[in-house]
């Protein structure tokens, strides 16, 4: 089989003005940007979308991932190729991939083998410049923060609690940890310790990713804390005088941009939140276009289901006020019968033989994750399908085993899915299922209340989507919630920061552990982009990152801070 880019090289591309029209847009809806494959939307035109239908609105997940990843972005695209192949019109949304961590300039966000977004060499670098962007506006207001400082602190800062860091598209760990104003007294700034993190990783990004208008965005730039005043009143970017300034450095970057699968499929690139410290999904305003202009919408959650379909219902749904019809849940055989806790997948090394051997009991063991990933589908109401992204060493009747096991959990069906080597063909099957799927009648439903008490969100999560059987709060942790519902952020939905590799806290916990008490050691605030984000688990000690693909950006500071993706 040709390599992903031979592939992508040899694409049919169409212009992006005739990929447009498929999606009912008119030439003044949109700006060819830099490429003739290439557009960026204007964002008045959504005003004459609204009286079109809506979408049938579909989200991808998957199991919880081994550290080769299941080929979720990958289902992705090949899903939205094999519903027009069937003859439905659709449409994807999908993060966009950035030069640093896991989403890489490897292709990884893009897809891969014959169901790609493309052109593969823009798509994967700079494309229209969002990400750079983010990093002006971000730094923007780390710089200001520091003049404030400089020009006598009028707000009453105290320094050691200003946690907004400057941000770099790359991941250059000599930036992790710095100190800034070793200058001359009168002109270097403040001294004090600080970082870089990875742009994707800035609150900027996720704002960009769940706001809804120009306006929206200004208003959550206005919000966003910076840190606290000697006698603990929060900081906003607001006082700093930042937002405004920030919102014009993000105008362009608000509006999605356009491509095309290798099949001509429309594509909505836009934002790349991390699926941890946020919320790991692409942006509101791209799937508002896509919701009115095809008939099926489908649009990525990160990682597994805990985690990125979870921040897809409780956040990302709250802010849209769009709602689901059904979700895709990507699985393998692979990961299943890692699922059983037998095997070490490492990352860059070949599979243990005997894992490719054929092995029903393996897979019904491991199969525990997939069912309860279904189930925790199923809690929001969504009726859920599962694909099962075929490898040439996998066994027909271990397939069998997880179609059975798939439709006893309550899926409406798994089907085997060819994608990859044969594009939206080999999809087809899928395609079927989730039309059914999505015609089904559904009632969603999010997980808790706003309202709630932060600790009450928290234990939702835990004990209803990962299956622990209690919370435990560091004493660090107790304090920020009581903190945060003194300052009137207590009714923010709650954006879980915990390993992917596992259900649990634990990456060493494989299947569908219970009985296990989680750890809360710390609780940040995003309050521009509007989650409480708690850190769960002991994150220095935390076993089995090395051997995931993204571990080289994976990195937990002196402190125990995230500094990287996990």
């Amino acid at each position: 089989m040709l390599s992903d880019l031979q592939i992508a090289q040899g694409a049919q591309l169409q212009p992006i003005a005739a990929i447009a029209a498929q999606m009912g847009l008119e030439p003044d809806d949109f700006d060819i940007y830099g490429s003739p494959h290439i557009a960026k939307l204007r964002l008045d035109a959504l005003a004459k979308l609204q009286d079109r239908p809506d979408a049938k609105y579909v989200v991808i997940t998957a199991v919880t991932p081994t550290p080769l990843g299941e080929g979720k972005s990958t289902t992705t695209v090949g899903l939205g190729q094999a519903l027009n192949h069937i003859g439905k019109r659709a449409i994807v949304a999908m993060r966009q991939p950035s030069m640093g961590p896991t989403f890489g300039i490897k292709g990884g966000a893009a897809g891969g083998g014959y169901s790609q977004i493309v052109p593969m060499e823009t798509f994967n670098l700079h494309l229209t410049g969002d990400i750079h962007a983010v990093s002006a506006a971000n730094n923007l207001l780390a710089a200001m923060i520091d003049n404030k400082l400089l020009r006598g602190n009028p707000l009453n800062i105290d320094p050691e609690s200003i946690t907004w860091k400057r941000v770099v598209d790359m991941n250059d760990r000599a930036l992790r940890s710095i100190i800034v104003g070793l200058g001359p007294e009168k002109t270097g700034g403040a001294l004090r310790e600080t970082g870089f993190d990875i742009a994707v990783a800035s609150e900027v990004m996720a704002i960009l990713a769940l706001t809804t208008s120009l306006p929206d965005m200004r208003e959550r730039f206005g919000r966003i804390v910076i840190g606290l005043t000697r006698d603990k009143q929060p900081v906003t970017a607001e006082q700093i005088g930042g937002a405004g300034a920030m919102t014009v450095l993000m105008r362009d970057a608000l509006r999605p941009t356009l491509l095309q699968t290798l099949e001509n499929t429309p594509a909505l690139i836009h934002a790349g939140p991390f699926a941890n410290i946020a919320h790991g999904n692409s942006s509101i305003l791209a799937d508002q276009f896509g919701i009115k202009c095809g008939e099926y919408l489908l649009t990525e959650a990160g990682f597994g289901a805990d985690i990125g379909a979870e921040k897809f219902f409780n956040i990302k749904c709250r802010y849209s006020g769009l709602t689901p019809d059904a979700a895709v849940l990507v699985t393998t055989v692979r990961a299943l019968k890692a699922h059983s806790g037998r095997y070490r997948v490492v990352a860059g090394k070949p599979l243990p033989p005997e894992m490719l051997e054929r092995n029903i009991d393996d897979v019904e063991a491991g199969a525990a994750n997939m069912i309860k990933q279904i189930e925790n589908l199923k809690q929001h109401g969504v009726t859920p399908v599962v694909a099962i992204n075929r490898f040439t060493h996998d066994h027909p009747d271990e397939i069998a085993a997880i179609q059975r096991l798939a439709v006893e959990a309550g899926a409406l069906g798994a089907a085997e899915a060819r994608h990859f080597a044969e594009g939206g063909p080999g999809a087809a099957a899928l395609a079927e299922m989730v039309v059914s799927a999505a015609e089904t009648p559904s009632e969603f439903k999010f997980l808790y209340a706003l309202d709630q008490p932060i600790k009450a969100k928290i234990e939702a999560i835990a004990t209803k989507i990962y299956g622990a059987a209690d919370v435990r709060y560091e004493s660090q942790a107790e304090r920020q919630i009581r903190d945060y519902e003194a300052s009137g952020f207590g009714n923010l939905p709650v954006c879980m920061a915990k390993t992917h590799l596992s259900l649990s806290h634990d990456p060493t916990l494989k299947g569908a552990p219970t009985g296990f008490t989680l750890p809360i050691r710390e609780v940040r605030a995003s309050v521009g982009a509007g989650f409480i984000y708690p850190l769960c688990g002991d994150m220095m000690t935390m076993p089995g990152l090395s051997e995931h693909p993204a571990a080289e950006n994976v990195d937990i500071d002196a402190d125990g801070n995230i500094v990287g993706l996990f």
